[in-house]
This record gives structure tokens, sequence and C-alpha cells, in this order.
């Protein structure tokens, strides 16, 4: 049973092993999402209203803008609830309505692209160590079938790679599932600065 259980490890090491992120892109060797990478969001992509100008950079020296923008640009602030948010304040802003929705964008655009940026560094960092933890279960694995057709065999030997083999192999995964579902939080980012950059168009004509 011993025995049969190790195989089993060992070839499931073996599998894990060779899933250590593939690039889909060579220009991005660390990027171990499905989703192509857009390393920025570029303006012109979600901004068709008026030129910004000095907003960009204008939008934090105006205390109510960056509080609002820091309130719909947090993932946990509903997409629903920011929107309206956005309708709120641009009908309480009357003969300033253009320049505060420009401020608004500029806004939202420096500080979204922002945690797009904090969010991929953090994937490919967890993808480094990912293809680092792949080079070692693969060393280990190697190093596991040695022993197992050694003679004599030593069983201790044995079981203490074979339960070491399994602790990595089971970090590794639980790893990999945490990077599936934050390969979708850019996305997410994406989604809300295009549904907000388009509620502030509508709202400014």
């Amino acid at each position: 049973m011993m025995r049969s259980g190790i195989v089993i490890v060992a070839a499931v090491a073996l599998a894990v092993a060779g899933t250590a992120a593939r690039a889909a892109d060579p220009r991005y060797p660390d990027w171990p999402c499905t989703q192509a990478k857009v390393p920025v969001i570029s303006l012109a992509a979600v901004w068709a209203g008026p030129a910004l100008d000095d907003a960009e950079t204008k939008w934090k020296d105006d205390a109510k803008i960056s509080a609002l923008v820091s309130k719909l640009s947090a993932r946990k602030t509903p997409l629903d609830e920011a929107e309206k948010s956005v309708k709120e304040f641009l009908a309480g802003s009357a003969a300033d309505k253009t320049a505060n929705a420009k401020l608004l964008f500029a806004g939202l655009f420096d500080t979204l692209n922002a945690q797009r940026s904090q969010v991929m560094s953090g994937l490919e960092r967890v993808s480094r160590k990912q293809r680092e933890a792949a080079d070692k279960i693969r060393e280990e694995t190697l190093a596991l079938q040695a022993l197992q057709g050694a003679t004599p065999r030593d069983e201790a030997k044995v079981e203490a790679l074979s339960n070491d083999l399994i602790w990595k192999t089971r970090i590794f995964e639980d790893r990999h599932k945490v990077v599936r579902f934050v390969c979708e939080v850019p996305t997410t980012i994406d989604q809300r600065l295009f549904a907000l950059g388009r509620v502030i168009q509508q709202e400014m004509e």
C-alpha cells in the first residue's frame, strides 16, 4: 500500500511540476494568466470625453474628489453603488460639472491603473515562485524514484521524501488555485473603469 501511494505521489508531483507557468506570450515570460497581459489601460480605450488637460495632476489637490475616487476605486464598493455615487456627485456640481467630471475620471484612471499594476506585479512574483517550486518538486521526484529503486531500499528516507513531496505539491496546487482567481482581477478593474467612465461621460452630456 505504501509503495503504490509513493508511486502516486511521484506521478502527481511530476504532473504538477509540468504545469509550472508556461508563458502564453514570450514578451512576458512571468505572466501566469491565460488572459493576455495588457500592462496599462490606454486613456483612449476608456475615455471619449474632452481632453483631461491638467486634471490628470490636479485631481489629487481636491480633497472631495480624492475621497470619492478612493471610494469608487475600491473593489469592496459594489459597481452599481459606485455608479450611483458618480451621478449624485455630478448632479450637484452645476456649473463646475465638466471640470469636476474631468477631475473625477482622471483620478479613477490614475488610481485603477495603479491597482492593476500592483496586482499584475504580484501575479508575476508568485509565478516566479511557482517556477522555482516546480523545479524543486521535479528534483525531489527524481530523487524519490532513485530511492525507490535502490537496493537495499531505505524505507525511512523514502517515506520522509514522499511526505515532503506531498506537502510541497499541496502548496503548489493551492497557489495555482489562488493565481487562477487573482488572474480575473485586472479584467474586473478594466470593467469598473470602463463602466464608471461611461457614466461620467453620460452625466456630462
